[in-house]
């Protein structure tokens, strides 16, 4: 749950500090024993499927670690996991999102009677693209059973911010035109569920602590699954063992 605002500042401070530090180590590490470091970075990569991923080698994202532009990715999600609104059982935010077609509607509308809703929170990162194929493989074995909604967030990796090489070109949205037109990117991929995007004030974003990516199933406005953040620990398959679990 979100912290009160009296304490909320004092925790911010102190996950400053301690991003800070992490760069800096973590810096300096990558100069004095740079295999190290990689064969580490590579390891919580296997996770991600970012080793097995075609795309990309590792040479498109290991020398971006601890950059400028990585600590305030980083910090950003950090701060932002501090105003987590969610829990286990607890109420799912209603939160206010936008259709492609550019009509304004909200998370809860997605819902029909006591079916579950599972909610995919992401962008166009390699980790979310790369496992978007098993989030379809869900929607094709559960679809008579429960509802899928994915809702593309801000960019994680935008080509002016901590950009991997060989990525998408896509900017930060600078308006909601930009997050719609990156969301239209994921049609390409034929989802076979809505797709709606976050309001440019990134409420479910911030609400739901989505940031890269995370995994929600709800149902009667409950939540019943609550992924842990990605990109290390976003698994379809977690979902997958929920639903059966559910109906088995």
């Amino acid at each position: 749950m979100g912290l009160p605002q009296s304490g909320l500042w004092v925790k911010k401070l102190w996950v400053l500090l301690e991003v800070a530090v992490h760069v800096v180590v973590g810096k300096v590490l990558l100069i004095l024993f740079p295999d190290r470091v990689k064969r580490n970075i590579l390891a919580m990569g296997e996770k991600t499927g970012m080793t097995r991923n075609p795309h990309f080698s590792h040479d498109n994202w290991i020398p971006t670690f601890f950059s400028t532009q990585y600590f305030w990715f980083i910090l950003k999600v950090r701060w932002q996991r501090l105003e987590d609104m969610t829990e286990l059982g607890g109420l799912a935010p209603n939160c206010p999102v936008v259709r492609l077609s550019g009509q304004r509607c909200n998370i809860w509308d997605f819902m029909q009677a006591n079916r579950p809703l599972v909610l995919n929170f992401g962008s166009c990162t390699p980790s979310f693209m790369f496992k978007f194929d098993q989030f379809k493989r869900l929607i094709e074995d559960f679809s008579s059973i429960a509802d899928f909604l994915i809702i593309y967030i801000e960019e994680a990796h935008a080509s002016d911010g901590w950009a991997f090489k060989n990525n998408m070109d896509i900017r930060n949205h600078r308006n909601l035109q930009d997050r719609l037109q990156a969301a239209h990117l994921l049609l390409a991929r034929s989802p076979q569920c809505p797709v709606v995007v976050d309001t440019m004030q990134n409420q479910s974003s911030q609400l739901y602590a989505a940031l890269p990516e995370r995994l929600y199933v709800i149902q009667e406005g409950r939540i019943l699954y609550k992924g842990k953040s990605g990109p290390w620990n976003y698994n379809p398959e977690e979902v997958r063992a929920v639903l059966e679990k559910l109906y088995s």
